[in-house]
């Protein structure tokens, strides 16, 4: 029986990321990937033969995600993780050990919470937003609940206006929290939001503030000429939708406003003037109605 090359370090393979590496050599196990070229001092890891993509030769380059096995040796797959070292990930609790939690993050093994890296106890079927980090003692992927540590607090760089991704991880009295971009501090103020925001919710946001506190304010509507046009295209889309007429209009409530576009009232009233004034649409007492373009 062969017995496996030592690990590769840091230096040079990067555990819990994406690698592209060199297949050097062939056993029964798999197919031995390196860093570097082929020679007697190169490192190497395994690619189990179960995750070897048909028609892999031997110089072939491959692109193979990172981890360490059960017995804490770094291993590649060519299956997708649902994060990397670095990600923030909604993901769910699948089994628990006096010492932590165990995740499903789409690989064979499990990613680890430790118990000192959760805000609370975690139970099975929880789902929370987790930060995705390497261990640099044990050289082991982990996840963590607690997530201000891994937040970047340096948002001066970050311009108002901006258009960001979003990825809600709580609730505060006023608004949802959400990491901005993959790694900024941010909140959506309830009263702006103008639709339900749960934990997980991934969508697009526009930066309103850069706040002294070092967090971001961030609206899910542009603001100013760019917020009209976007509410316009809301409004022909749901058109397009149901049909070619909404029973909204100037006197609908702000509720079956929200409930049905997600605008304010405000925004819905200002989309409509410019809609109707380009003859895109009709107001009728009952509501409104799209023109077709050929007519």
């Amino acid at each position: 029986m062969t017995s496996a090359p030592p690990g590769p370090t840091a230096e040079h393979i990067q555990i819990g990321r994406y690698n592209t590496l060199e297949v050097v050599r062939e056993e029964a196990a798999g197919l031995y990937l390196s860093a570097e070229q082929r020679g007697p001092k190169s490192e190497q890891l395994l690619l189990p033969g179960r995750y070897v993509p048909e028609g892999t030769h031997i110089g072939d380059r491959l692109r193979v995600f990172v981890y360490t096995d059960s017995e804490d040796r770094p291993i590649a797959t060519t299956l997708e993780p649902k994060a990397v070292v670095g990600d923030f990930a909604f993901l769910e609790v699948i089994d628990q050990s006096p010492h932590g939690a165990f995740l499903d993050w789409g690989l064979d093994k499990d990613l680890f919470a430790p118990s000192n890296e959760q805000h609370q106890r975690l139970q099975v079927g929880d789902r929370h937003v987790f930060a995705v980090s390497l261990d640099e003692r044990t050289q082991r992927v982990k996840a963590s609940s607690q997530l201000g540590p891994y937040l970047d607090y340096e948002v001066q760089a970050v311009d108002e206006g901006a258009e960001v991704g979003l990825l809600v991880y709580g609730h505060s009295d006023i608004g949802a929290q959400v990491v901005v971009d993959g790694r900024h501090p941010g909140l959506v103020y309830f009263d702006e939001a103008y639709r339900q925001l749960l934990v997980g919710d991934r969508l697009t946001g526009y930066v309103q503030r850069v706040r002294p506190d070092n967090k971001l304010d961030v609206r899910l509507q542009r603001t100013g000429r760019s917020a009209r046009h976007d509410a316009q295209q809301v409004i022909l889309d749901a058109l397009e939708g149901a049909g070619g007429f909404l029973p909204l209009h100037d006197k609908s409530s702000p509720a079956e406003i929200r409930a049905k576009l997600a605008l304010s009232k405000k925004a819905f009233k200002r989309a409509l003037g410019g809609l109707y004034k380009a003859r895109r649409i009709v107001v009728r007492p009952d509501g409104i109605e799209r023109i077709a373009k050929d007519s």
